[in-house]
């Protein structure tokens, strides 16, 4: 890590800050309710352990083939605390590796899935897992998420399996549309998750570019990428 990175680091994670403090004062909350995700994918391990160090403890990644050797290599590297999110749409056969190094798992989005990560779960034999329930926002498949219709049934799936916890929800906004009119669904979901299990608080939303939508809209937990760690491409590890 040269000394030229990490200043890089540094400057973008103040500058996300200031971004989430203006959002959160805007939308009339307090920045302690946000939960700022650093997406590492395409990134090295150094990365992470410089921003874990500069007091970043959340990051998430999308592809378990990359995220469970850059667990292991920053476990090497840094004392400071990291806990890992899995975001990304996830097979039923990557449940044991992911739930190995994941405490939060935001792309539950069918009840298979659910069990598959259950029995990973059990087996690990380690604290429950948080599961977040993703939600399409605008029916494309192709995207992951379940269907308005199918969340309770995936809610109450992952209350009632033994191993997991029902976390929340996730989001991401369509594309092509106002993140404003797609995010302004996430509290009736989220408080259709609540009635299931009233600690599923987390609104998982928002990303570089729609953050203060995200916020104005209930969001718990942000899902930063290009704006913490930039465009450049960087080896893995």
């Amino acid at each position: 890590m040269t000394d030229a990175r990490r200043a890089e680091l540094a400057a973008n994670l103040a500058a996300v800050r200031a971004r989430v403090a203006a959002a959160c004062a805007a939308a009339g909350r307090d920045v302690s309710e946000i939960t700022l995700i650093g997406v590492t994918k395409t990134r090295p391990a150094a990365d992470v352990a410089t921003l874990a160090e500069l007091g970043l403890a959340d990051f998430g990644e999308n592809r378990d083939q990359e995220a469970a050797p850059k667990a292991a290599a920053v476990a090497g590297l840094t004392a400071a605390p990291v806990r890992w999110h899995f975001i990304g749409q996830l097979q039923t056969n990557k449940a044991h590796s992911v739930v190995s190094y994941a405490r939060v798992v935001h792309s539950v989005d069918r009840v298979r899935l659910v069990r598959a990560l259950g029995r990973a779960s059990r087996a690990a034999a380690g604290a429950a897992v948080s599961c977040l329930v993703q939600v399409s926002l605008d029916g494309d498949p192709s995207r992951g998420g379940a269907l308005l219709s199918a969340v309770p049934e995936i809610a109450t799936a992952i209350a009632g399996e033994d191993g997991l916890a029902l976390g929340g929800l996730m989001a991401v906004a369509p594309l092509g549309a106002a993140p404003d009119e797609a995010f302004a669904a996430l509290r009736p979901i989220s408080d259709t998750l609540r009635e299931i299990n009233p600690a599923a608080t987390i609104i998982s939303a928002g990303m570089s570019g729609d953050l203060e939508a995200a916020v104005q809209n209930g969001a718990t937990h942000l899902r930063i990428g290009t704006a913490l760690l930039g465009n450049r491409s960087l080896p893995v590890l």
